[in-house]
């Protein structure tokens, strides 16, 4: 099997690397070489945070370049669009719907960009963009953002559901368990 690519993109704190654990938890599973690579920035200040996730047979290198990404998850729209460049022709975006302002929109300098989902539409880019904030919250917490995006996520793999939900008992502190299972579904099940 060819090397496939998986960007994990978002803000410091939102749960990025948890969601990188997990998927590289399936892909080791079902047998694939795995390659891992947290890159940080200033995520303790709510910087961007990008984490590779490499499979496949045999997989020399943790490092995705610009046009060889066939996913990416993006926990904020303007995360989705600053990646966008890192796409393959026809690949797949997953992505929160959720604004977070970065600084220079806190500060007055800037405005938020309208329209992300339809501006990456407009440059031919599948997108796959959910409420995933909202869905968080009725699985019982905001922290779930990560797992409901997982859930999104699971749809593009042929990976049995209950596998996935394996993954989560064996990933996520106990306590966590049964909400981040509930977060999966409703994920997994939105449309």
């Amino acid at each position: 099997m060819e090397t496939k690519n998986i960007m994990i993109v978002g803000v410091g704190g939102q749960g990025s690397l948890l969601a990188s654990k997990l998927l590289g938890h399936m892909l080791l599973k079902y047998g694939y070489d795995v390659k891992v690579s947290e890159v940080h920035g200033m995520s303790q200040r709510g910087g961007s945070v990008v984490t590779y996730v490499r499979y496949g047979d045999k997989v020399y290198s943790p490092i995705i370049d610009k046009g060889e990404a066939d996913c990416i998850v993006a926990f904020e729209l303007l995360e989705a669009a600053r990646w966008t460049e890192y796409l393959k022709t026809g690949g797949q975006i997953v992505v929160n719907t959720q604004q977070t302002d970065p600084m220079p929109v806190i500060i007055g300098a800037m405005q938020y960009p309208e329209n992300l989902v339809e501006k990456m539409q407009n440059l031919g880019v599948k997108i796959d963009a959910c409420d995933c904030l909202s869905l968080a919250n009725q699985a019982g917490s905001t922290k779930a953002v990560n797992i409901v995006l997982m859930g999104k996520l699971s749809n593009y793999f042929p990976f049995p559901e209950e596998d996935w939900i394996q993954a989560i008992q064996e990933c996520v502190p106990k306590k966590f368990i049964e909400l981040n299972k509930k977060a999966f579904a409703l994920g997994r099940n939105s449309r």
